[in-house]
């Protein structure tokens, strides 16, 4: 068998929603054809869909120096980093709220990486509010929402934070 027959077989299971199936051909192509950057980007999007994080960038990587000038790789590649810095910063803030400055940083990094990722904004939005500054808090969710105006979350984030900076003054 092939790599694309083994990749076809790899769509089959992700179409029965069996996705540790089609790791197990997609891996199969990568044995057949080491090479295929498309074989190693595949595998890293079924490896992030199954929150196998560091498995998706290195095969994101792979893809990536297999085929250097391909912007779809490497901004595939970015957005699994930014959601590495944001899964950071999340166990940053649950194991101590002194932390927040060490979140910020990863927060805002992943920003850079994805623009695009509300959850990094959200989390950045409660990092700024560890440290009482309800002005960037909202300012910091408010981007959510322009970026996600229907997001409820992030609503009601605004709102609590917006509430807190009138208690203040």
């Amino acid at each position: 068998m092939n790599g694309e027959d083994q990749i076809q077989k790899a769509y089959e299971s992700i179409l029965s929603q069996d996705f540790e199936k089609a790791i197990e051909w997609f891996e199969k192509a990568i044995i057949a054809e080491p090479d295929n950057a498309a074989y190693h980007y595949k595998l890293s999007i079924t490896y992030g869909r199954n929150n196998k994080l560091s498995n998706a960038i290195e095969h994101a990587s792979i893809a990536t120096q297999l085929e250097q000038d391909n912007q779809v790789y490497r901004y595939h590649l970015q957005v699994l980093h930014a959601r590495e810095l944001v899964d950071k910063a999340r166990r940053q803030l649950s194991t101590q709220s002194e932390h927040a400055e060490r979140a910020i940083f990863l927060l805002k990094e992943a920003i850079v990486l994805d623009p695009l990722t509300i959850e990094a904004y959200l989390i950045l939005g409660e990092a700024f509010a560890f440290r009482n500054d309800y002005g960037r808090a909202y300012q910091t969710v408010m981007e959510a929402i322009r970026l996600e105006p229907n997001h409820e979350l992030a609503k009601q984030q605004a709102a609590r934070y917006q509430q807190k900076m009138k208690n203040r003054v």
